[in-house]
């Protein structure tokens, strides 16, 4: 049995949620999000330029979080029940540089359309010249009329993703590590601690970082004809 599984390809594995976009501007999104990333990685923005992927990560509250490790037979790392949690929320707000690779947050109590405003006006502080690209999502913060007019005063495009398609933000993968080295199988005692976690793991991944130069290189959404199952 097990060789003809191998024979034909078969082998067992999870199942995976998935969720349809039905932004009915979805093909044009998606294909300006990927002009942009190609223009980055083959250096071909206008003079100054650069490609930031923005978005929120959070809410990081205190709690034991399940996660894998290595342990002795029978013996796995044992983490405390919580029902009641009064440590309060805090949020991260990350943007990813797509020249460089690195990843550029602050850590915030609040994810209100002004501490967004703020972090765009650190990455413009950061980026000073040429025309900053910012993709983000469809967040109702990111829409708000003051940060559209901040935007179109200081040369900041924002490039919203189509609904529910957040996978076309390319920090999505970089959230993904940073969850997986700092928050699975973790019980922090406070936030100063889980923030510190967080600020050792970005130093490590930015003194590494690499510019991001193949988004979805063999997919299928790089075929002309690609549309989401709408179904």
């Amino acid at each position: 049995m097990r060789r003809i599984l191998r024979t034909a390809g078969v082998r067992w594995q999870a199942t995976k949620t998935w969720k349809a976009s039905k932004d009915p501007q979805f093909a044009e999104k998606m294909a300006r999000i990927l002009d942009l990333y190609d223009r980055s990685a083959a250096g071909r923005l206008t003079e100054g330029a650069r490609v930031v992927c923005v978005d929120e990560f959070g809410p990081l509250n205190l709690q034991p979080r399940p996660g894998r490790g290595w342990f002795p037979s029978g013996r796995p790392a044992r983490l405390r029940a919580t029902y009641n949690r009064y440590g309060g929320v805090r949020h991260m707000l990350a943007g990813l540089d797509l020249a460089s690779g690195q990843l550029f947050y602050r850590l915030r109590d609040r994810k209100r359309w002004q501490e967004f405003l703020a972090f765009l006006r650190q990455l413009r502080s950061r980026f000073p010249t040429g025309r900053l690209h910012v993709v983000c999502d469809n967040f109702s913060p990111h829409r708000k009329a003051e940060v559209a007019d901040w935007c179109a005063a200081n040369d900041v495009e924002l490039v919203f993703t189509p609904t529910h398609a957040s996978w076309l933000n390319w920090i999505e993968s970089e959230f993904t590590a940073l969850r997986y080295f700092t928050l699975d199988g973790s019980d922090y005692p406070s936030h100063a601690a889980q923030e510190a976690a967080i600020a050792g793991y970005i130093r490590w991944a930015n003194r590494h970082a690499r510019p991001k130069r193949r988004f979805a290189p063999e997919s299928k959404i790089r075929k002309p004809d690609y549309l989401p199952n709408v179904a």
